[in-house]
């Protein structure tokens, strides 16, 4: 995979000392992190279809997304419990939180699908950017492959949600909004980095 700035447009790369400074002195914490990172896509897939029960592609992208997502939660609990580890409470994302921020507050149905649809690719394009920082810069063999694997997943999330929200649009302009959404993210990552999260 060439770089992230080619392939994901994101404006700011993770620093790779946050593998060396942060994840691998809290392998535990990143991991539980992690694990519910997996299930809030999961659940934010179950919303879309909520939401928008009528457009049947979408319905079925997210039903085979919440299989997956999962199924990759399992795999973070499992090898939790085979590192000796107990499943952590969830915490706040606050990358996520401030991303959600800059969604269209009102606005037509479509509108809010719409940036609905960028959001998920955004959380989705870091998430793999972090992936694949992880799995070049971490120690761990194991970690190092998983991540590797779980690089090249997200990115195929991205890709479908940017999918969707292009076949969806309508009159909306979507690579203007994308390109707003890029630059909103390249603002609010650089306070991140620092804490034993995926996003932190």
């Amino acid at each position: 995979m060439s770089s992230e700035k080619t392939i994901l447009k994101l404006q700011l790369p993770t620093d790779p000392q946050w593998v060396k400074n942060v994840v691998e002195s809290n392998i535990e914490e990143i991991l539980t992190d992690h694990a519910f990172c997996e299930q809030k896509a999961a659940s934010n897939a179950i919303t879309l279809i909520v939401q928008n029960p009528n457009l049947s592609d979408l319905v079925q992208e997210m039903a085979l997304l919440v299989q997956e997502e999962m199924d990759h939660f399992k795999r973070v609990h499992d090898i939790i419990i085979a590192r000796g580890y107990v499943l952590g409470r969830e915490r706040k994302d606050n990358y996520v939180n401030e991303l959600m921020q800059f969604m269209i507050k009102g606005g037509s149905r479509q509108d809010q699908l719409i940036d609905r649809l960028l959001v998920s690719a955004m959380i989705e394009a870091r998430s793999c950017e972090r992936f694949k920082v992880m799995s070049e810069h971490i120690g761990d063999e194991e970690l190092s492959k998983f991540y590797y694997e779980l690089m090249v997943s997200e990115a195929g999330h991205y890709t479908m949600f940017i999918g969707l929200a292009r076949k969806y649009a309508g009159e909306i302009d979507v690579e203007k909004r994308w390109k707003e959404f890029l630059e909103y993210e390249a603002k609010v990552i650089q306070n991140y980095g620092k804490s034993e999260s995926i996003h932190g």
